[in-house]
């Protein structure tokens, strides 16, 4: 059976949880929202304000984030889902369904829906492991301007926040939260870790093992 990846209105939340440094990581599970789509959304600001007199005069390359994932599923297979390269989707052997799946590439900015990864949870159990990452593929490598932040989006439950809010300068990747199974479902951490490389490094840092070509979108 197809999962309806639709983008539904329904009332938001009005409870949310913020992963930070001293608070870690979130259970999916105690908050209910192991059943049906998780949505992992990426927004952010593409064209920063401009402050300064000259700066009226001068309009440098919108902020292009990229959002995707390093995955490992139970049955040892591996990859990334991005929009470089056009990997949108994942799943393991033997699942007919996307277990991950990436909705677009958001070249502008634009888009107030920003990017969406949509990860199946009933086939939570064939995931090892899921690192989100987000990518700036265009402008300065300006986190702090770009103003990032990350929300899952589960079906019911508080929606939990990462906020990319600890900028390095010159980093165009960003490591921005683990998910992995636990016992009773599935638990979110914090990472927020600035990368002065791309995907391979973010690969090598975290021991994924994949082998890297040049690509493109």
């Amino acid at each position: 059976m197809a999962i309806d990846y639709t983008k539904r209105s329904r009332p938001v939340s009005l409870n949310k949880i913020t992963l930070t440094r001293s608070a870690r990581t979130v259970s999916l599970a105690k908050q209910s929202g192991t059943t049906g789509v998780l949505r992992v959304n990426l927004n952010w600001n593409a064209r920063p304000a401009k402050t300064g007199f000259f700066d009226r005069f001068t309009s440098g390359p919108a902020i292009d984030l990229d959002l995707g994932c390093l995955y490992e599923f139970a049955d040892g297979s591996k990859g990334v889902v991005q929009a470089l390269g056009n990997a949108f989707t994942a799943s393991p052997d033997g699942v007919r369904d996307h277990v991950i799946r990436l909705d677009g590439d958001d070249r502008s900015g634009a888009n107030s829906g920003g990017e969406n990864l949509f990860i199946d949870l009933r086939h939570v159990k064939a995931i090892r492991r899921v690192l989100v990452f987000a990518f700036i593929y265009e402008g300065v490598p300006n986190w702090a301007e770009a103003d990032g932040v990350v929300t899952l989006h589960p079906v019911s439950g508080p929606q939990v926040e990462v906020r990319l809010d600890e900028p390095r300068a010159g980093a165009r990747m960003c490591a921005v939260a683990m998910l992995e199974p636990t016992g009773d479902g599935l638990s979110v951490r914090h990472e927020v870790t600035y990368l002065n490389g791309g995907q391979r490094l973010l690969d090598e840092t975290y021991g994924w093992g994949l082998r890297w070509t040049a690509g493109s979108k």
